[in-house]
């Protein structure tokens, strides 16, 4: 890690108190410079002109601090009180942009479902083509979402933001795509990129979900400290098992639904995604709401 964030982060803390909440936020928003540095330094800028703009940025620590609702106070504000209080009002460009991008998504759906009703023989380059304009609107509204100030979040970083809108595009491209393939199986290109677009996505879903840091306000985390934990944040080996065991729920399905296409027809992928989807609801209830282990004795 570049040692200038160490440096310039316990200056920024000098003369404050090391609370255990303090400590907690220092140690929160090293991780999140380390990132921004990362990203700064990959862009062009020096080691240490990253850092310094990013602890630029940062602002005053006190007022994160002053943020920091008490751990033990028993007059803390409920979730409701706190949200009216924080509240981020959209921005009306954001809300514009979103609306028309939807509007076009949603044609284009419109035009998918009557390009198989009605035209024959069927058209899959035009299912195909519209299915990308469903993934680029989409795509879009997504890094421009993730791009924004909201109430409980602050603002993603440029490059994670679109990373996120180039995955959400890749994977709804690939389902356009393999749309298309079901209404002409001979086109076998079709199916070969909309595979590789597949597995581009899901690779770069991991790996920004792997490397994500908090985003949350200091207000939420403080909120979320007085909330009971779930089976997942207290048991990290059933979080480990629920992520192995999705992987391979989903693999078995994308590979049923390939056989069922090349076998006995398209018309039968939609039973084994759903019967996927089936599978995944029995997994959440069995591994975040079982008795624990402890709880059996």
């Amino acid at each position: 890690m570049n040692t200038d964030i160490h440096r310039l982060l316990d200056e920024a803390f000098a003369g404050i108190e090391m609370t255990p909440a303090a400590q907690d936020l220092k140690e929160e928003i090293r991780a999140n410079l380390a990132a921004q540095v990362d990203e700064r330094i990959a862009a062009g800028a020096s080691p240490a002109e990253a850092a310094q703009s990013a602890i630029a940025e940062l602002g005053d620590v006190r007022a994160l601090l002053e943020d920091e609702p008490s751990a033990g106070a028993s007059d803390a504000p409920g979730w409701e009180a706190l949200t009216a209080r924080n509240r981020v009002r959209p921005k009306p460009g954001f809300v514009v942009r979103t609306v028309l991008l939807s509007l076009i998504a949603a044609a284009a759906l419109v035009g998918i479902l009557l390009t198989v009703l009605l035209v024959q023989p069927a058209a899959p380059l035009a299912v195909a083509g519209l299915g990308a304009v469903v993934a680029v609107a989409l795509g879009i509204v997504t890094a421009d979402a993730l791009l924004q100030e909201t109430t409980t979040n602050h603002p993603l970083p440029a490059s994670r933001a679109v990373g996120f809108g180039l995955a959400t595009g890749g994977t709804l491209l690939a389902l356009g795509l393999g749309g298309g393939f079901a209404l002409a199986l001979d086109q076998l290109w079709l199916v070969i990129l909309a595979a590789v677009l597949l597995v581009g996505s899901i690779a770069l879903f991991s790996y920004l979900g792997a490397t994500q840091t908090n985003r949350h306000k200091a207000w939420t985390r403080g909120a979320m400290r007085q909330m009971p934990p779930n089976r997942f944040e207290t048991e990290p080996e059933s979080a480990a098992r629920f992520g192995i065991y999705t992987a391979v729920i989903w693999f078995l399905t994308l590979a049923v639904i390939v056989v069922l296409v090349f076998t006995v027809g398209w018309w039968w992928a939609p039973v084994a995604f759903i019967a996927g989807l089936a599978a995944m609801m029995l997994l959440v209830a069995g591994m975040l709401f079982a008795p624990r282990s402890g709880d059996r004795r």
